[in-house]
């Protein structure tokens, strides 16, 4: 599992390469197996597959969505707050699964933040949801877009990782 993780990078470019219903289903599969609060599962998943609309999703943001521009799939992660007050937390981890089984499949795979960003006079959430039709009882934490990669990048190097930051108690 820690290769894993070594592996998984950042990607913003994408080639031109459809991500099959196989490997579509294993990504949702590993959104809705994510763990959450109490077990009360207020995630809900949005997928596009339409070129147009992911293309479309990267105006949602005024800065940090061009990685939308080539991706052939993009999962918007949303959660609802009234069935779990740590929503947020329970979305998270939905995305970094999807996030992980993207690289396990050899796909890659970019997080674009969306809670609490700007787009135009509005929110990033805002168009979204108008983007999706995302019903107004969820709220939107991210976008993923994914595809094949088109860049490659050297995987973390576990021995170089800053272990100062571990504080043993």
């Amino acid at each position: 599992m820690l290769d894993l993780m070594a592996r998984r990078r950042s990607v913003r470019r994408f080639t031109d390469e459809e991500v099959s219903d196989t490997e579509l289903e294993a990504l949702v599969g590993a959104g809705l197996l994510a763990p959450s609060a109490k077990n009360r599962r207020p995630v809900e998943l949005f997928v596009a597959r339409d070129r147009g609309t992911v293309a479309r999703l990267a105006g949602c943001r005024d800065a940090g969505g061009d990685a939308l521009r080539t991706a052939p799939l993009a999962f918007a992660v949303t959660a609802d707050p009234a069935v779990s007050d740590v929503w947020e937390e329970d979305a998270s981890i939905a995305a970094t699964q999807i996030f992980l089984e993207a690289e396990a499949l050899g796909l890659g795979c970019c997080w674009i933040q969306i809670r609490r960003r700007p787009c135009g006079d509005g929110t990033a959430e805002g168009a979204v949801r108008r983007l999706l039709d995302v019903p107004d009882r969820l709220s939107v934490l991210c976008l993923l877009a994914i595809g094949r990669k088109d860049e490659e990048k050297e995987p973390y190097d576990v021995a170089k990782l800053d272990r100062s930051k571990v504080h043993y108690c």
